[in-house]
């Protein structure tokens, strides 16, 4: 019988009753010999990372991206990620921000008698154009989102395959969207080819007023420049999920520039804990005792 080590101790039971044809044990408690057939349901702690670098077949990692991943999880034959597993709640994170944006939200927000009733200086979503960084199943849930409001949608992606979403058009590189796109929305993976992807060069490229929103990565954007594109108004407004540093240290400029809306990486939840990664994950042992390929198989070469 194989062996699945649960490291997400919310998974436990629910592992259990699904899936009677393995011995599925809480790594939390387990004491034996890893098994050289096992599978990893890695969790965050340094209890999977052990069981790790015991030897595994699989290692199934709870997370998306890997560029923080201990490099023990990622040895084993076979591991996989929790692709687009935050993509409900996260594009929906994005479509808050754009709608706040457009709508000057919170600074339209009165408290006291204005002086025109009636009147706002504020834009419709509707005709606006969105450009999405990175196409895969956070960027197609956003895109799909997006066409419901009408709004016109770009996509640029590692490779030049036609769009999934009908309605979006892909572009050939990131440059080439820049001065067109109303709202940026980055939601690729951190690479040593995407570090900075946003700088001094970049940056002076984008449309005036552009409102940039990051769910990935802080890594990919050179936050020097940012500033300076937030102070001469290039761009007009950064939504922020993810930063450099994370905790982002007191006193950091990013809390208190009136023009950035930070949130402490937390775009990914809004539904139960973990539950995107363990529907992944319950797919992908489907796939595995049945010989099927697998969905979110990582490439350390290319990071994710």
């Amino acid at each position: 019988m194989t062996t699945l080590l649960c490291g997400v101790n919310q998974a436990f039971e629910q592992l259990q009753r699904e899936f009677p044809e393995l011995d599925v044990v809480d790594l939390a408690t387990y004491e034996g010999a890893i098994p050289p057939d096992a599978i990893l349901f890695s969790g965050f702690d340094e209890k999977s990372v052990k069981a790790a670098e015991s030897g595994v077949a699989w290692v199934q990692l709870a997370g998306t991206g890997i560029d923080r991943t201990n490099p023990s999880l990622l040895k084993a034959p076979i591991v996989t990620c929790a692709k687009g597993a935050g993509a409900i709640p996260i594009a929906e994170y994005v479509l808050a921000a754009m709608l706040a944006s457009s709508r000057r939200f919170p600074d339209f927000w009165i408290k006291e008698p204005p002086e025109r009733w009636n009147i706002q200086e504020t834009q419709c979503l509707t005709g606006q154009k969105l450009g999405l960084i990175g196409f895969g199943g956070i960027g197609q849930r956003i895109a799909r989102l997006a066409l419901a409001f009408d709004m016109d949608v770009v996509a640029v992606r590692r490779t030049a395959r036609p769009s999934e979403v009908p309605g979006v058009d892909i572009a050939s590189g990131v440059e080439e969207i820049l001065g067109e796109v109303d709202h940026l929305v980055l939601c690729l993976p951190s690479t040593p080819s995407s570090v900075n992807l946003l700088n001094e060069k970049t940056l002076a490229l984008v449309k005036p007023g552009l409102h940039l929103v990051n769910i990935a990565r802080g890594a990919l954007i050179d936050q020097d420049a940012l500033r300076v594109a937030l102070d001469d108004g290039r761009v007009a407004r950064a939504s922020l999920d993810v930063c450099v540093p994370e905790p982002l240290p007191e006193g950091h400029w990013l809390y208190s520039h009136k023009k950035v809306f930070l949130t402490p990486h937390a775009s990914w939840t809004g539904v139960p804990f973990l539950s995107g990664a363990m529907e992944v994950f319950r797919e992908n042992l489907r796939r595995y005792l049945r010989g099927d390929p697998l969905i979110g198989v990582v490439d350390v070469e290319l990071g994710y």
